[in-house]
């Protein structure tokens, strides 16, 4: 293929405004790929609902209708574009297990990718059979974890050699003083837990207000900042009853000035504000078979100490002393990690130092050349099958 003319990529994925963390992730993808000069990109967006789209948006699919499928397919394939990158979580895609993708991609004519943002370890039937026959038709599976390579060939049947690894994308921003961050926010004092993103049941938050309730007494400088609005759909189908429920637990365990809720749906700049200014990042997900954590990728970008528990990705991206890893479930366990950390500044550093090597390897402009890398490999092959 000639490297000079531009590859016209179009993107399957939710976009902002729409709140989600797979369309800000494909943001921040388009974004960084447009920086290099060398491609064109678009998106055809999931919609379960009326959005006011930026023009990058050429194409909306609603989520719920498998004929809007089918019709996306018909005008992609008229489009010019010269591939489609797929950004795939089962919970964006309308039918069960979000079936109705592969009305779309079965009626497809050019090339596509998939990037996994789930992999399941031990996926049902139709799960498996989603993710099978998208690599079928597929050029290349992008997965955002090292562990997950083997589960794809040995769970999944997937031929290993269609299956790429590439980190999730992190957002390079100056580094800034941690005191210093902490000062203009009249923190200085404090030693700051944080977590962010979109809250809902599955992050198991309650565990970690009830881990900072059990080191309060001992250590009063303890401040717990749960950073995020509710999730969307969760709001829609159940309100703010989880939030409330987690604002009931802070006032039995009386940590009105140890647990503080940030309500809204920060701006990157803010997330890494706040990153910045931690010193631990925790992820007390319930979910053993989480893949991949883009909050989690975030704060190893920044080289936070992390105190997570032990989903799949976590499991990745805390090995080899990058942070603490603690039992599902379990207060008593978040707590003796933060303890842990609050007790051993030196240790504290050295996990820092650890976490932001592996961090400064997973910036969005490095991430990016990956995935310029994959597309201009696989279309000159196909070019070269075809002559």
């Amino acid at each position: 293929m000639n490297q000079e003319r531009k590859i016209n990529i179009l993107f399957l994925s939710t976009y902002p405004p729409r709140a989600c963390g797979i369309a800000t992730f494909t943001q921040d993808l388009i974004c960084e790929l447009d920086k290099t000069g060398r491609v064109n990109t678009a998106v055809a967006a999931i919609s379960d609902a009326e959005y006011d789209y930026p023009s990058k948006v050429k194409f909306k699919i609603e989520q719920q209708k498998e004929e809007s499928y089918a019709e996306a397919a018909e005008k992609i394939n008229s489009s010019g574009f010269d591939l489609l990158m797929v950004e795939h979580e089962y919970g964006i895609f309308g039918g069960e297990w979000g079936k109705y993708l592969l009305t779309l991609t079965k009626n497809l004519k050019i090339p596509y990718f998939v990037t996994l943002h789930t992999v399941l370890p031990h996926p049902s039937k139709q799960q498996r059979e989603i993710i099978r026959s998208l690599a079928e038709k597929g050029r290349k599976i992008i997965t955002m974890a090292g562990n997950t390579v083997n589960i794809l060939e040995n769970n999944y049947q997937i031929d290993r050699s269609k299956i790429e690894m590439v980190h999730h994308g992190v957002p390079e921003y100056p580094a800034a003083e941690r005191d210093t961050l902490k000062k203009e926010l009249g923190l200085t004092g404090r030693f700051i837990i944080s977590t962010f993103g979109l809250i809902s049941p599955g992050k198991g938050l309650e565990y970690g207000i009830e881990a900072v309730s059990k080191i309060a007494e001992k250590h009063p400088e303890v401040l717990y900042l749960v950073l995020g609005q509710t999730h969307p759909v969760i709001k829609r189908q159940d309100g703010e009853k989880y939030r409330e429920k987690l604002e009931r637990s802070v006032k039995n365990f009386g940590l009105e000035d140890k647990v503080h809720f940030v309500n809204r749906y920060l701006k990157i700049e803010e997330i890494i504000r706040y990153l910045q200014l931690s010193d631990v990042y925790m992820t007390p997900y319930l979910g053993k078979e989480q893949a991949v954590s883009g909050t989690l990728a975030y704060a190893v970008g920044y080289g936070r100490v992390i105190i997570s528990t032990p989903y799949l990705y976590a499991q990745e991206m805390l090995g080899e002393g990058r942070g603490l890893l603690a039992d599902f479930r379990s207060s008593n366990s978040l707590a003796e990690q933060i303890e842990a950390v609050i007790d051993h500044p030196e240790q504290q550093e050295k996990m820092e130092k650890s976490t932001l090597k592996l961090g400064k390897t997973m910036y969005w402009n490095q991430v990016a050349q990956n995935y310029l890398r994959i597309f201009q490999n696989e279309l000159q092959s196909g070019k070269e099958s075809e002559k």
